[in-house]
């Protein structure tokens, strides 16, 4: 799970920064899209996060199982050695 937090959290932060880098250099050049730019990017802060969030509760909710029996075979092998 800590691994496919990591992913989405790097591809959250790289797909932010590359929006950004995006909307700066549009504003220096002074396109006519840069207020579009800009407001896609202030969208996109809040949207991107929430989705990513989003996404890492519902891979909790489906692997959840998978997980705790996971732990199960880890505490009961552990415990089969304490008492042998």
């Amino acid at each position: 799970m800590k691994k496919f937090k990591r992913i989405f959290a790097i591809a959250g932060v790289v797909i932010l920064l590359g929006m950004y880098l995006l909307t700066f250099i549009s504003a220096m050049f002074a396109t006519p899209n840069t207020h579009a730019l800009f407001l896609g990017s202030l969208a996109a802060t809040i949207i991107i996060p929430v989705f990513l969030y989003a996404y890492s509760l519902i891979y909790k909710m489906v692997y959840k199982n998978d997980e705790q029996d996971a732990s199960k075979t880890k505490s009961k092998k552990a415990f089969d050695e304490a008492i042998k």
